[in-house]
């Protein structure tokens, strides 16, 4: 069974589960869906390796739990996190820890479909990892250091208004710095942002 196209979906929302479903199904994708964390894991080891879409709120084990248990037993499973609203922060953590993308609730089937191959680019693709780290090092040295504050702030999951008190400027400033901070890293979405600012090693924080 090909790799690139076996896809796992762990979210304990049934809606979310069989509508995902039905969209991957529709673009030829093996879909197979779990109602819990601890169901997926129990699986995890006898799975041909897929591309995991993981709710990151989930009673008794979360997104973040089974990311790490993954880890802990060497199961390389490219993941995607599902997050509500205010989750950038653990969004983070699950990206630093190897998460290859976060979509934003309620999300397109477009930006499903776009970070599933990407996901799913890293089952076929040669390690870029130095390259990928380079470029975004690049772009990050065309931000000033207001704009990267404003990028640490991001990082952190600070809404804009936060983000002026902290920096004791404007929220109109703020949105005028995340404007240029989007453009000079080549970004068209926050989690897009996010994923280049870790890979040149950005922490987040307002200082």
């Amino acid at each position: 069974m090909p790799r690139d196209r076996c896809v796992y979906i762990v979210d304990d929302d049934e809606a979310v589960r069989d509508s995902l479903a039905a969209l991957l199904q529709s673009k030829a994708y093996r879909v197979w869906s779990f109602g819990t964390a601890a169901e997926f894991l129990a699986a995890a080891s006898s799975l041909t390796v897929g591309c995991l879409i993981v709710d990151i709120r989930m009673p008794n084990m979360d997104g973040l739990e089974l990311q790490q248990q993954l880890i802990a037993r060497s199961l390389d499973f490219p993941l995607i996190v599902i997050t509500g609203h205010g989750d950038v922060p653990l969004a983070v953590r699950a990206m630093k820890a190897g998460a290859v993308d976060f979509i934003e609730k309620p999300f397109a089937s477009e930006a499903i479909l776009s970070s599933l191959q990407a996901a799913l680019s890293r089952l076929t693709a040669s390690e870029e990892e130095d390259p990928v780290r380079a470029a975004a090092a690049a772009k990050l040295a065309l931000l000033s250091p207001r704009e990267l504050q404003v990028l640490k702030c991001l990082l952190a999951g600070l809404p804009n208004k936060s983000i002026a008190y902290d920096l004791e400027i404007s929220p109109r400033t703020v949105e005028i710095h995340r404007a240029r901070v989007m453009d000079k890293m080549g970004a068209r979405s926050l989690s897009e942002l996010i994923r280049l600012a870790l890979a040149a090693g950005v922490q987040p924080g307002s200082h």
